[in-house]
C-alpha cells in the first residue's frame, strides 16, 4: 500500500492549518525568539559581546518566552484530542517548553546584568 494512502487515512486534520496549530506556532517562534535574545543577553552581560545593553535583552526575553509559555498553555488546555487532530497539542506542549527556556535564560541574564552594574 503506497504511503500516501495510509497518510490520507488519518484525515483532513493531519494536512491542513488549523487555530490550533497556528497559535502553537506562533507561541515557539515567540519562544525561540526568546531564547535567541536571552542568549545574547547573557553573552552581552559576560562581556563577551560589548554592543548593546543586557538588561533590556533580558526583559525582552522574559516578556517573549512568557508570552510563549502561556500562549502554549492555552493551546494545551483548549486541546479536545490528542497529537494529529489538529488542536496543536503537541507544539503546545514544544512551546511551554521553550518558553519557560527563554524565561529562565531572561532571568540568568538579568540577575547577571545586575551584578556587573
Amino acid at each position: 500500500m503506497p504511503v500516501h494512502h495510509l497518510l490520507a487515512d488519518a484525515g483532513v486534520g493531519a494536512y491542513t492549518m488549523t487555530a490550533g496549530r497556528l497559535w502553537a506556532l506562533a507561541a515557539m517562534l515567540l519562544g525561540v525568539a526568546g531564547v535567541v535574545v536571552g542568549g545574547l543577553a547573557l553573552a552581552r552581560s559576560a562581556g563577551r559581546i560589548g554592543i548593546g545593553d543586557a538588561r533590556s535583552g533580558a526583559l525582552v526575553t522574559l516578556v517573549a518566552g512568557a508570552a510563549g509559555a502561556v500562549i502554549g498553555g492555552v493551546v494545551v488546555a483548549a486541546a479536545e484530542g490528542g497529537p494529529g487532530t489538529g488542536y496543536g497539542i503537541v507544539g503546545g506542549y514544544i512551546a511551554l517548553v521553550v518558553g519557560l527556556g527563554a524565561v529562565v535564560l531572561g532571568g540568568l541574564a538579568l540577575a547577571r546584568s545586575r551584578r556587573t552594574d
